[in-house]
């Protein structure tokens, strides 16, 4: 019992180093650092603030209006094509923000195909649309990524809650849109409001739509003030301006989830679907319409643009083709080592919870997963502000070479932003497995590792495996992280696609976007089949 108690303590210490470090950074002032904040406090900062706040508040109006419109429509209209719409409007889930940003860079740009019909239908010779590397344009692009997490949550909602309520209303005399704004929307106010906030922490944690379109947000402040002005504590202490930005945002996604779960409760359990509404072929077609422009503008156009640059550019050589080979084998490489280690240390704390359910045990597992929330530039610096004081009160230590040389310090990042991602999985997996198959286990002498691998194991495999996949898919798509802590000679897919796109070299980088886009479609059918056997 102690030496799992130990242990538990010990997970949860070294995931939560970043934070902790963060934190304490804020007790350690110095004359450069304090220079550097009173200078960016002058000039920058507000601008960071400012921007941050801006598009935090467009991305909110376009994943509401598109998640929410688009799953009242699935779930309360039956019209041609509903049936496919339900799953493809996950579809944008599988692409990288940063992808779809180069591919609407290189459609939007002067050289652009779209300008160039433009100018050949309007004979001019001027740019004809505006540059889309500004505030606005980021907003589209992470808008048209992250809707898919309030649509989600909606429909779920829907589906689950407004079945009774919605015919009741029905058969009193209410007309339909009465029922939707008076019933429906109010039922799905706390979904919307989470599924919002989800989207707003991944706009916190963005960092390569902002940093290529030249936005000035935190996390883009972050890197500069790292990299280039070189002063840790500087960039600790902005960090630590984020950090209090993620646990608002964070706070905020924990109350609408809690008030889903109440909402949930209070209402008789059921599997009857909601009674969708038939429409006539006009207004079906628009409700198609309305439901598939997401779609268009969040995967179909920027993956045919990345195949047609893909084409275009002759990426076809050998030595090419050898480089991208090198990037996907390192991408899989990480997220393969990343994914069996958080599954294994995810695994010991949900059976640690199961076992012994106690007040210390769920702390440890909520402190354990408090880096989800957190930007990978943040956890960044705050896994290498512990490693410079410790080289500063033991230069001879080895530990800054073995997190900054080596893929240790990769790994350990990875581990504190998505542990849990499979810790999640693994707790569903749980709920499903009575815990009276434990003591029936434990009154025939199957305990500890034995009750783990022969008896929860078998059962847990699908959990196991979607974690597995889940937590593969994220490392590969992880940018900030990997560029600032990854070796030499440690290029991935995801790095390799934002240097090339940086120095506009958008053909090149199609490939490896490409790879990434199906990589990140493995986890959108998992969800999608999932949802379909519901």
């Amino acid at each position: 019992m102690f030496a799992r108690r130990l242990f538990l303590f010990l997970v949860s210490l070294c995931l939560a180093i970043p934070i902790l470090s963060i934190l304490g950074a804020w007790l350690q002032w110095d004359a450069s650092s304090l220079q550097i904040l009173n200078a960016m406090s002058q000039t920058v900062l507000p601008d960071y603030a400012l921007t941050s706040l801006i598009l935090c508040v467009l991305v909110a109006f376009g994943v509401i209006s598109m998640g929410s419109i688009s799953a009242l429509a699935v779930t309360l209209f039956d019209f041609p094509g509903r049936k496919f719409l339900e799953w493809a409007l996950l579809l944008p889930l599988a692409m990288p923000a940063y992808v779809v940003a180069y591919a609407y860079t290189d459609f939007f740009q002067f050289s652009g195909p779209l300008q160039q019909w433009l100018r050949f239908c309007f004979n001019v010779d001027g740019a004809v649309l505006p540059d889309i590397r500004n505030v606005w344009g980021a907003a589209f692009v992470l808008s048209v990524c992250l809707y898919p997490y309030v649509y989600l949550l909606t429909r779920t909602a829907l589906s689950e809650r407004a079945a009774h309520l919605m015919e009741a209303a029905r058969l009193l005399g209410a007309n339909l849109w009465r029922r939707i704004f008076s019933l429906a929307l109010p039922l799905a106010r706390p979904a919307i409001a989470a599924g919002t906030a989800l989207a707003l922490m991944e706009t916190l944690a963005d960092f390569g739509v902002s940093n290529y379109f030249g936005v000035q947000t935190f996390t883009a402040g972050i890197y500069i003030t790292w990299l280039v002005m070189d002063n840790r504590i500087a960039a600790s202490h902005l960090a630590g301006f984020l950090l209090v930005f993620v646990f608002i945002v964070l706070t905020l996604e924990q109350r609408a989830q809690s008030r889903m779960r109440f909402g949930n409760a209070s209402l008789t359990s059921s599997n009857t679907e909601t009674q969708s509404l038939g429409l006539n072929f006009a207004t079906g077609l628009f409700c198609f319409f309305i439901c598939a422009m997401p779609i268009f503008l969040g995967f179909v156009l920027p993956v045919a643009i990345m195949i047609h640059s893909f084409v275009s550019s002759g990426f076809s050589n050998d030595v090419a083709w050898d480089r991208f080979f090198h990037w996907a084998y390192e991408s899989l490489r990480l997220g393969l080592i990343t994914a069996f280690v958080a599954v294994a240390i995810a695994l010991f704390l949900a059976f640690a919870q199961r076992l012994t359910p106690h007040r210390y045990t769920k702390w440890a597992i909520q402190i354990s997963s408090l880096g989800y929330a957190v930007p990978g530039v943040v956890i960044v610096v705050g896994l290498l502000l512990p490693v410079a004081w410790l080289q500063h009160i033991w230069p001879q230590s080895q530990i800054g070479f073995l997190l900054t040389a080596t893929i240790a310090g990769l790994i350990w990042a990875y581990l504190v932003r998505f542990i849990a991602v499979a810790l999640q999985s693994i707790q569903s997996g749980y709920a499903r497995i009575p815990t009276t198959l434990d003591d029936s286990s434990n009154m025939l002498g199957v305990s500890g590792w034995r009750l783990i691998s022969r008896v929860h194991a078998p059962l847990l495999s699908r959990s196991l495996s979607a974690a597995v996949l889940l937590v593969l898919v994220d490392v590969m798509k992880e940018l900030p992280a990997t560029l600032m802590l990854r070796p030499f000679n440690t290029d991935t897919l995801a790095v390799m696609a934002y240097q090339l796109a940086r120095d506009e070299r958008l053909g090149e980088a199609s490939l490896p976007s490409l790879a990434l886009i199906l990589a990140g479609l493995l986890p959108v059918i998992l969800l999608s089949r999932n949802l379909r056997h519901q």
